[in-house]
């Protein structure tokens, strides 16, 4: 094969014109491996959405709402981390 060919993966993942489906990408999978980087909080709160690099968690009351903003830097820095790259810039913790 030559050389100047790339294969559709390598072209995805390196691409500039890819970036935004990159992004579009790694932000669903926060929501999809979410209980896989937090598995303690399963009982207690579920990723809803990203929009605009903010995460949006639905929790499940106030006391668990307070708990986790106080700990918002960590999970994403928690979250950041796992993706090597800037994912989550802001959480909004909302009530069930």
């Amino acid at each position: 094969m030559p050389e100047e060919f790339k294969s559709l993966s390598d072209i995805l993942a390196k691409s500039p014109a890819f970036k935004g489906v990159r992004d579009v990408v790694d932000e669903n999978r926060v929501i999809d491996d979410f209980y896989e980087i937090f598995p303690d909080l399963k009982k207690v709160a579920a990723p809803v959405k990203i929009d605009k690099k903010g995460l949006h968690i639905k929790v499940d009351n106030s006391v668990w709402r307070n708990e986790l903003n106080l700990r918002q830097r960590i999970i994403i820095e928690k979250i950041n981390k796992y993706f090597d790259k800037e994912v989550v810039k802001t959480i909004k913790f909302v009530s069930r």
